[in-house]
């Protein structure tokens, strides 16, 4: 089995942040830009993040199509995500969508 370099480690400062960026990336970078950017993060960590946003952007399209979301618009669109991990050469994650209304996933 081929071990992930998403663990691998980067600047000590930024240890904890990559943890909870590949949780909730909104909570470490305001933009997918700033993910692209950011010099201590691998490409894989970056595709990772993207992955993960891209997910969350999603179950939030989802959320809006039933009325369950707050009124602001999101800052971040399912296209800047999806720019973004084209940018890395990755595209978007089709094995891990997000649920449908019909509770599937």
């Amino acid at each position: 089995m081929k071990k992930s370099n998403l663990d691998a480690p980067v600047a000590e400062h930024t240890q904890l942040n990559v943890k909870e960026a590949l949780l909730n990336p909104a909570s470490v970078f305001k933009h997918p830009k700033e993910v692209l950017d950011c010099e201590d993060l691998s490409r894989e960590q970056k595709i990772e993040i993207l992955r993960r946003w891209e997910y969350d952007v999603r179950e939030l399209q989802v959320a809006d199509e039933e009325g369950m979301t707050a009124p602001k618009p999101p800052a971040v669109t399912l296209d800047i995500v999806l720019d973004a991990l084209r940018e890395l050469g990755a595209s978007a994650d089709v094995e891990h969508p997000a649920p449908t209304k019909q509770g599937g996933s």
